[in-house]
């Protein structure tokens, strides 16, 4: 038997296009490219991880370990999936 193995664990389950949408409301703040803007504290968010990606997007929503005000009305409407997919589309910035 060959076990198969997955780099990321959101790779299944994710739809770049419906990120891309989503992320239209993130460019304000972090910059068309997923760059950040500093003068506005938003941090660089192209390129990382997909799975880092959903992780700080729960965290901000959940309120956990990033409390956020700026960031909470706008996770506090994504569901599950809507997390992944903008992860698979920032990731790839």
């Amino acid at each position: 038997m060959i076990a198969t193995c997955s780099f990321s664990p959101l790779a299944h389950a994710q739809d770049a296009a419906h990120g891309a949408e989503l992320f239209k409301q993130c460019i304000a703040c972090h910059g068309e490219k997923g760059d950040g803007v500093p003068a506005q504290k938003a941090p660089r968010i192209a390129g990382q991880h997909d799975w880092y990606i959903v992780k700080q997007i729960q965290d901000i929503k959940a309120g956990v370990t990033r409390k956020n005000p700026v960031m909470i009305p706008f996770v506090s409407k994504l569901s599950e999936q809507d997390m992944k997919d903008l992860a698979a589309y920032i990731s790839k910035l």
